[in-house]
Order: structure tokens, then C-alpha cells, then sequence
């Protein structure tokens, strides 16, 4: 009965925790809060030394349900990203994601031994916070619907889900050096184009494998169609990392297939991975909260906010500078990109790995790095809906969708089921269904005017704000779009 009851004690606890962060993600909003900040604090709170009284020290645990958090939020990221994005911002965030991240590791590492650091420490530090953290990135860019002129954002966005080889690497390094002393040679660079280029083939291929599997194999009900998609993110993870690439890589290659592709319920899976994810950074941020231990805080207090505040002011925006030099962005756009250098998860997770590794000190340098990320939630977290509208560098945001409507298929169906929020621009405004002259193979299923649901039927007007959805066969849809617009994403 003991194992029961403590298991009953620890549930409630985490389900308590997990219900007070979601609900009070929108107030942390709207005053300018991360919302990991909350789940970090609650995690403290309920830890060893809270008043939950949970005792966990368990690093390797950890460690493991970390990369699978990270992985099912990469995966999201990437199924949600349009080859269009990718297309427009892969160049300078790949420069950002390689020499980007070795300015900053080189950078932050300097002042860590400035300010009074050991060698061993600071390399270990630069090491580990060189990198931007998907998980924090795609919350704020797409949790909080910020909306960013696309090449910024889309390049935020991709230099986060790139970044980690750089990182994995020069931690393992740095750790390896501290531990046995040996600097490892200039050679050892040659492993991040290796990694990225097994990572992004590894990535590639699963996706279309994905694809095909889950196009040509009868699967019995709709929700395991996620559970196939979630086996395929953790997969390309594990064979990419175990042939030598970068795992995170692989799986945003891995999502952004399948997400541009044609696949069964495909609606159904944007909203379940974004579910997992949000439940996997909750769940993820809460743990390593329970690390943490306050009594060990302050002593490093000092040293973690200077490099926090280094590394905001200094660090990022020199590597950003530096790196967005050859594509001639905007002052603005660079300031702003160097500004957005939000850490979280990962360089906590990464500082783990020293720590398992046994490594003289690596414990007061996780705790330094947990300084670093709060500060770094606040400074530049809290300011970046500010400082967005102080550059003007936000576009109006999409209509709010007041219903969603969409066709559940378990196989490929010939046709689409496509969204248009009626602009007073567009043919289709003003104008009754029966003089819009559609295609033979297009008809308008279902008009949303406000809080009302229309029949679509010959003498119905269309207002401007209408959202209005049109079956239509694929080669109609250039047709449709030129009555319509551009179509939405459900």
C-alpha cells in the first residue's frame, strides 16, 4: 500500500502543478513571463527542498526525459514549418546554428574566466549555453502567436531546431577535456558538417518513409495514426544519433516531410503534437525544477547573472552580428535576432551530461546555468513583445478562427477541404455564391459569420471577415484561390 500511496501523493502533485501552470500561462502573457519560468518554479517549489518535499537528484533519468521532451517539441516545430520558411531563412540560420555557436561558447566563455571562474568551469559554461533552445523559441514564437515578418522569424526558428549538433558537440568536448586534461585537436570540428549531414539524410529519408507508410498501410483508428508519428520522431532520433548525426536535426527533416506532404488526418495531428509538446515542455521544465536545490543557488547567484547579462548584451549579438553580415539584413532585423537568444531546456539538460560524467565541479556549474536561464527568461524573455513592436518588425496577425471544420480521412482522398477568411480585396466579397462561377469539382461546404453558422446556398452574399470553407479537387485549387485568396492553415 506504501508504493500506492506515494505514487497517488506524487500524481496529485504533478497533476496540480500541471493544471496551475496551463491555467495561468495566459495572465503570464500578458505581463511579459515565460511561461517555463512558471513550470521552473513550481518544480523548485515542489522539489527537495519546497514544500512538496519530492527528493530527486536523479541526473540520468533526466537526462532521458529531457531528449524525449526536446524531441517531441522539435518534431512539432518541424512538422509546422512550410518548405517555403525553410527555403528563405536555411542560409543564415545555418551559419547562426555552426559559427554562431562558437563565437558565443568562445565569448562566454572568456568572461566566465573573467570574473573569476576556473578554465574548466568557464569552458564548460560556454559550452553548454552556447545555443539557442527550440523548445523556448517555438513556444514564444508560436505559443504566445506572436506574429513576426517571416524571414525573422522563420530564421529564429530554424537556426534553434540546427543548433544542438554545435552544442552536443562542444559539451561532450568540453567535458572530455576537463575530465582527462587533453584538449581535443582542431580535427574534432570536422564532426559537425558530419553531423548535420547525416542528421538532415537521416531526416529526409524517414520523412518519405513516414509518408508512404502512412499513406499505403491500413491502420485501424485515427489515433494511432499519432502513435506512428511519434514512433517516427523518436526513430529518426535514435538512428541518426547512433550512425554519428544529430539527432535533432533528423527529427525536424523527419517532420518537415511529413508535414508538407499529403498524409491521413493530417489536422488531427498538428493539434495532437502541439498538445504533446506543450505537455512534454510542462512536464519537462517541472523536472528539472525538482534538480535544483535553492540552498546552492545563492552561492552562485552573482557569477550566473553577470554571464546571463553578458551573454543577452554581448555574446549573442556579436556571434548574430558577425554571422548576418554576408545577407545584408536590416540593422534592425540583426539587432533584434541578436537580441532573441532565449535559452532554456537544453543547456540545462546539456549541463547534465558533465555532472553524469563525474566531471570536479560540474554541479555548481548546473546551478550556475539554471541562474542563467532564469535571468535569461526575464532578460530578454519578458521584452520581446516590446521590443518586436518598439522595431516594428510585427505583421497584423491571421483572423481569429471562430469554428474549424475538416474532413477526417484514414487514407489519401482526392480533394481538399480549403479555408479562406474573406478580405474586402478578394473577387468573392460582396458577391452571391451563384455569380462566383466556380469550378465543377468546387462547391462552398460551410460560411462561419461571426458566431453563426451559414448554409451555403445560390443567393447567400458573402461578407468581408466571412470564413468560408470550399471543397475543391486539386487541379481546381489554383482557380479557387484566385475567387477566394490564399487559403488558411486549419
Amino acid at each position: 500500500m506504501t508504493e500506492f500511496f506515494t505514487t497517488a501523493l506524487l500524481l496529485t502533485i504533478f497533476g496540480s502543478l500541471l493544471i496551475t501552470s496551463a491555467s495561468l500561462s495566459r495572465t503570464l502573457e500578458r505581463v511579459g513571463i515565460p511561461v517555463a519560468l512558471l513550470f521552473l518554479f513550481l518544480g523548485m517549489l515542489a522539489g527537495e527542498q519546497g514544500i512538496g518535499g519530492i527528493a530527486f537528484e536523479d541526473y540520468r533519468f533526466s537526462f532521458i526525459v529531457g531528449t524525449i521532451a526536446l524531441v517531441l517539441i522539435v518534431f512539432d516545430g518541424g512538422f509546422n514549418t512550410t518548405y517555403a520558411s525553410i527555403r528563405e531563412g536555411i542560409r543564415p540560420a545555418l551559419l547562426l546554428a555552426t559559427v554562431g555557436v562558437l563565437l558565443t561558447a568562445a565569448l562566454t566563455a572568456v568572461f566566465a574566466r573573467a570574473i573569476g571562474l576556473s578554465w574548466a568551469e568557464a569552458v564548460l559554461l560556454g559550452a553548454v549555453v552556447s545555443s539557442t533552445d527550440a523548445a523556448t523559441v517555438f513556444a514564444v514564437m508560436r505559443g504566445s502567436k506572436l506574429s513576426l515578418q517571416r524571414r525573422v522569424g522563420t530564421t529564429l526558428e530554424l537556426e534553434s531546431g540546427l543548433n544542438d549538433a554545435v552544442a552536443v558537440l562542444l559539451t561532450i568536448g568540453a567535458t572530455q577535456a576537463v575530465a582527462t586534461g587533453e584538449v581535443p585537436g582542431v580535427s574534432a570540428l570536422w564532426g559537425v558538417p558530419w553531423q548535420m549531414a547525416v542528421g538532415s539524410l537521416t531526416g529526409l529519408a524517414l520523412g518519405r518513409l513516414g509518408r508512404w507508410l502512412l499513406v499505403r498501410v491500413r491502420i485501424s483508428t485515427g489515433g494511432l495514426y499519432a502513435v506512428v508519428t511519434m514512433g517516427l520522431a523518436l526513430f529518426s532520433f535514435g538512428i541518426a544519433t547512433l550512425l554519428g548525426g544529430s539527432g535533432f536535426l533528423s527529427v525536424f527533416a523527419t517532420a518537415s516531410v511529413l508535414g508538407n506532404g499529403r498524409i491521413p488526418y493530417q489536422s488531427g495531428l498538428r493539434r495532437i503534437h502541439d498538445a504533446m509538446a506543450w505537455l512534454s515542455q510542462v512536464a519537462m521544465f517541472l523536472m528539472l525544477g525538482f534538480l535544483v536545490f535553492p540552498s546552492r543557488i545563492l552561492s552562485v547567484a552573482l557569477p550566473g547573472v553577470l554571464l546571463a547579462l553578458f551573454l543577452a548584451f554581448v555574446a549573442r549579438p556579436i556571434a548574430v552580428a558577425a554571422c548576418l553580415l554576408p545577407f545584408r539584413f536590416p540593422a534592425k532585423e540583426v539587432g533584434y535576432i541578436g537580441w532573441v537568444g532565449l535559452r532554456g531546456a537544453v543547456p540545462i539538460i546539456l549541463a547534465t551530461y558533465p555532472v553524469l560524467s563525474g566531471v570536479s565541479g560540474a554541479e555548481r556549474v548546473f546551478d550556475i546555468v539554471f541562474v542563467l536561464v532564469v535571468v535569461n527568461s526575464l532578460v530578454p524573455g519578458a521584452t520581446i513583445r516590446r521590443v518586436t513592436k518598439w522595431l516594428d518588425l510585427d505583421v497584423p496577425p491571421a483572423a481569429e478562427l471562430h469554428a474549424t471544420l475538416e474532413i477526417t480521412s484514414m487514407g489519401e482522398i482526392d480533394g481538399d477541404l480549403l479555408l479562406f477568411h474573406i478580405d474586402s480585396s478578394v473577387l468573392a466579397c460582396d458577391g452571391a455564391i451563384r455569380d462566383l462561377h466556380l469550378p465543377e469539382g468546387a462547391s462552398i461546404a460551410l460560411i462561419v459569420r461571426g458566431s453563426k453558422l451559414l448554409a451555403a446556398r445560390g443567393p447567400t452574399i458573402l461578407r468581408a471577415d466571412d470564413q468560408v470553407y470550399v471543397f475543391s479537387q486539386h487541379e481546381d485549387r489554383a482557380l479557387v484561390t484566385l475567387i477566394f485568396g490564399q487559403p488558411k492553415d486549419v
